[in-house]
């Protein structure tokens, strides 16, 4: 197997073992081995093995000292804490978006994206679908503009975390009303960030977007009153809470 190759497959691996941690398909503490997985991610050892060390490095696993990984759980604390640190890396990416700007060209994507979020405001819960998708493009259009690669790595790692990513947001049938205030909410903090970034307005630019992120720990408390959209959230079942499954 030649090195590109054992690559592919080890990116492959990483991919659908974060999915199944997400969905839940192993329970929180459950132990996994690269022999037990290998026909789940149907992947040789050493892709497995580098899919579990990576997801590792992620927090989704923890390694045991007798070898092998156990699936990670999380406090509410902890959830809090990923939330928190994700405002303070938007934040200071929406800082260096500002101070680094060259030019009012460079805004024209995130601009543009800013105008599909305009588009797609969820009259139903089908569009609030494609409102997350759109906003997640916004959020790293953000994260690219501060010019920082490593901060960007880093802020990528922390919104794999359950409940952290912008998109984290679910609603119930009953609850589009609520899910066009949360949108109309977010849209409105987009159009400030996006605007403290043309005026080079570092120091607003980073506020704004730590405030920004406190939207995903709203639909936190929200959701822990409602168990069906709790579950529907990816990474749910890790979380310790009473009805957690």
């Amino acid at each position: 197997m030649t090195e590109a190759s054992t690559a592919s497959q080890s990116d492959r691996a990483v991919i659908l073992l974060r999915e199944l941690l997400l969905k839940g398909t192993f329970a929180a503490g459950e132990r996994l081995t690269e022999l037990g997985l290998v026909p789940q991610l149907g992947a040789s050892r050493t892709p497995v093995r580098h899919a579990m060390t990576r997801l590792a490095h992620e927090g989704l696993l923890e390694e045991l000292p007798r070898g092998g990984f156990r699936v990670r759980s999380f406090t509410l604390e902890e959830i809090w804490s990923a939330i928190e640190l994700r405002g303070i890396l938007e934040g200071a990416a929406a800082r260096l978006a500002a101070e680094r700007l060259k030019n009012n060209a460079s805004l024209e994507p995130l601009r543009a994206l800013l105008a599909a979020l305009d588009d797609t405001l969820p009259k139903t819960l089908t569009d609030f679908v494609t409102y997350v998708q759109v906003n997640d493009r916004f959020h790293r259009e953000v994260w690219t503009l501060s010019g920082n690669a490593m901060l960007v790595a880093n802020i990528e790692q922390v919104v794999r975390l359950p409940f952290a990513a912008p998109g984290a947001l679910v609603f119930g049938e009953a609850e589009l009303a609520e899910a066009r205030r949360t949108a109309d909410l977010a849209q409105s903090q987009h159009q400030a960030i996006v605007d403290a970034i043309e005026r080079r307005e570092g120091a607003r630019a980073e506020a704004l977007a730590r405030e920004h992120a406190l939207i995903a720990w709203k639909n936190l408390q929200r959701a822990l009153n409602n168990k069906d959209l709790f579950i529907r959230v990816p990474g749910a079942s890790l979380v310790r809470v009473p009805f957690a499954v």
